[in-house]
């Protein structure tokens, strides 16, 4: 089996670049390296957290106890046929998008610019300026909770806003395919570099953040409402309210996990008392016993 890396400092590998150490951390590189993982440490009895690329994980300070399996080595890419490509949960999105325009495969230009994984993606039904990875997806690959490599056709991945079927079942998203359409190359991507430039242009990407912190209340904006409230360059510690746009929270100054905690509870507190609109956490909270919590 793959031998894990001990004490793997994480910091450095997430968007928000906050958090502590791994005592324990794989990368496999395929589907058949995670399964090998997976099935190991299930025999073990042992608890572990799967995660990608880790835009929109926010890890504890604390060293992490239970072990880690980090897909971003799985950058398995294959054309099924002429419209419909398979992708590793480790692959970019971002990458997979303007590959495919570059191929003239039209259907995947508003994930140009999302900083995740194909299987942060599919996870979350990652989204924006109108799309949504349930969109395209046509056929999602995972692993049971009893080791088994099963599939899940889009109806079947209960995808919503920044939802899907992954986040109840603790499956192991190991890729999924998305069935596009043929397209201009050059219109392509056009569009999809026309996307880009929305996001320099109205998005703090020169900081390091975990992009929206907080999901769109029903009938308001997030980054509306924090506005609003007077919070926009508000700071405790090194976390920030970004100037630029209100709906995100930035590593300003050498932030701590601690601080963009300490930040949200504050914004959402203020919301909540301003507009009685209790606003929930965008970003996966993860603590060092491996469990996923709420503000």
């Amino acid at each position: 089996m793959l031998t894990p890396i001990l004490n793997k400092e994480m910091k450095n590998l997430t968007s928000m670049k906050t958090g502590g150490k791994a005592k324990c951390a794989y990368f496999p590189e395929n589907e058949r390296e995670i399964c090998e993982i997976v099935k190991t440490l299930k025999a073990e009895n042992k608890k572990y957290i799967v995660l990608g690329n880790m835009s929109n994980v926010l890890l504890p300070d604390e060293d992490i106890e239970v072990p880690l399996i980090v897909t971003t080595d799985m950058k398995n890419v294959e054309m099924k046929d002429e419209n419909t490509v398979y992708a590793s949960a480790g692959v970019s999105f971002t990458k997979l998008a303007i590959d495919m325009c570059r191929k003239g495969l039209s259907g995947l230009e508003f994930a140009y610019g999302i900083p995740g994984s194909v299987g942060g993606a599919v996870y979350m039904n990652a989204g924006a300026y109108g799309g949504e990875a349930k969109d395209v997806i046509t056929k999602v690959t995972a692993l049971d909770n009893d080791g088994n490599v099963v599939e899940f056709s889009n109806e079947e991945c209960e995808f919503g806003y920044r939802k899907s079927v992954f986040q109840k079942n603790g499956f192991v998203i190991l890729g999924a395919e998305f069935s596009l359409t043929k397209a201009d190359v050059d219109e392509c991507v056009k569009n999809a570099k026309e996307t880009m430039q929305r996001r320099v242009d109205k998005q703090p990407l020169e900081y390091p953040s975990c992009g929206s912190t907080f999901k769109r209340p029903e009938g308001y904006f997030a980054g509306a409402l924090i506005e609003e409230a007077g919070l926009k360059g508000y700071k405790i510690g090194g976390a920030q309210v970004s100037k630029k746009h209100a709906g995100f929270v930035i590593n300003r100054d050498n932030a701590t996990t601690a601080d963009v905690l300490s930040l949200m509870r504050y914004i959402r507190e203020t919301i909540q008392t301003k507009n009685g609109v209790t606003m929930q956490a965008e970003i996966k909270l993860l603590n060092k016993d491996g469990e996923f919590f709420s503000l």
